[in-house]
């Protein structure tokens, strides 16, 4: 008896079946959003749920277990370095499905299937705390500045700020109607 073992089979054979959630599942990952059926697109997303979950933990073991069903280098490296970090911290549900309409050769019932963490109209442009991380530019040197630079710095602004004290005297003496003699001006030179 075969009581309650009820998945679909999308009117295919088991190694078809499994191909076809391979690549369905590997597309997936490397565009973000694919457009299929209904019925292909729940059963894609019993599909990689799993997999998702199990790219959390980067390890060895589970980057070949992925790979056992992905069949794709390309779409493993995918997944756990782009996706993993993105969804770290939600406890389930990584994917949605929108529907669409129907097909216009034979009615099917068509829907988008997407991640959603990678939907920047649905996320309303917020910036999860993985990719701020990333932002800093990482390196081994101190980020302090010395004593010297802020000396340096400091000086540099003190001289800008006395050149423009002394070009200001000239411009408001033309402005009285004074006539200044030998006035420098950088006006035509190149910086």
């Amino acid at each position: 008896m075969r009581h309650n073992k009820n998945f679909n089979h999308l009117g295919r054979q088991a190694g078809h079946r499994k191909a076809l959630m391979s690549n369905m599942a590997s597309s997936l990952i490397l565009h973000k959003r694919i457009e299929t059926t209904v019925a292909k697109a729940k059963a894609l997303k019993q599909f990689v749920e799993p997999l998702v979950t199990r790219s959390k933990e980067d390890t060895t073991h589970s980057r070949r277990v992925v790979f056992s069903y992905l069949k794709q280098k390309e779409a493993v490296t995918e997944l756990f370095r782009t996706i993993a970090p993105k969804i770290a911290d939600r406890p389930g549900g990584y994917t949605r499905i929108l529907k669409t309409g129907f097909r216009l050769g034979d009615a099917a019932d068509m829907c988008i299937i997407e991640f959603v963490d990678f939907n920047e109209a649905y996320t309303l442009g917020v910036v999860p705390a993985a990719t701020v991380a990333e932002a800093k530019p990482k390196t081994r040197r101190s980020r302090k500045k010395s004593v010297t630079d802020a000396v340096e710095e400091a000086t540099v602004v003190e001289e800008k700020k006395s050149k423009k004290a002394s070009s200001a005297k000239p411009v408001a003496a033309k402005a009285t109607g004074a006539k200044v003699a030998n006035v420098k001006t950088n006006v035509g030179k190149k910086m």
